[in-house]
């Protein structure tokens, strides 16, 4: 597996207790050569970057792609350094930041790395993706919305269509009709089939939005 040292950056303020914190924590994993840069930021002198990062509490951090609030344990932040460095660990971020309400947070990740999305989409799949997870990502799926992006993910999308779980069939049914693409329309039709009856409706309610 391919590895590289992340770089990380920390916002914080003078007067915040947990800050000093993060900042020895980034600050050990640096001089262990486990960080290749690390750059701290006081957002009152520089309140600009905290906006346009959308940043409303400190401490905050970025570690490669992977932005947290908050303070990390020295196990939780050890692990985030593991996988940005391997490149791997994007599906377990999205869940735990679904799970967390962090729908923007993962939005804006997306939209700067369409192809993440596949890994999103991986969770559909699990039976064991906690509600709230499936419910941030449907609503996900509105907020992309006849996108370059979601339309890029019909074949995968469309391969679920075939999950034994009644719930994911009906969930990645309504995400193609949220396509607005005619490719999804085959992937969508046998649907009206399907021996669930949230299923066969959701499958007629979608090639309706697809135009069929």
């Amino acid at each position: 597996m391919t590895t590289s040292v992340p770089n990380a950056l920390l916002l914080l303020a003078p007067n915040c207790p947990h800050c000093p914190t993060m900042f020895e924590l980034l600050g050990r994993a640096l001089k262990q050569g486990r960080l290749g840069r690390l750059e701290v930021v006081n957002i009152l002198a520089h309140p600009e970057l905290a906006q346009a990062l959308g940043v409303r509490s400190v401490p905050w951090s970025r570690i490669g792609r992977f932005a947290f609030s908050g303070v990390l344990s020295p196990a939780e932040l050890e692990h985030w350094i593991r996988h940005a460095a391997q490149g791997t660990g994007t599906a377990e971020y999205y869940a735990a930041a679904l799970a967390a309400q962090g729908l923007a947070q993962v939005l804006d990740m997306i939209r700067e790395q369409p192809a993440s999305l596949g890994e999103l989409l991986g969770l559909l799949a699990g039976p064991d993706t906690k509600m709230i997870v499936r419910i941030g990502i449907g609503a996900l799926m509105e907020e992309l919305q006849g996108s370059e992006t979601l339309r890029g993910a019909i074949p995968q999308l469309g391969t679920l269509t075939a999950s034994p779980l009644p719930q994911t069939r009906a969930d990645v049914c309504h995400y193609l009709g949220l396509t607005a693409s005619p490719a999804a329309i085959p992937w969508v039709r046998p649907l009206l089939g399907d021996p669930d009856p949230q299923v066969r409706e959701i499958a007629a309610e979608s090639l309706t939005l697809l135009g069929a």
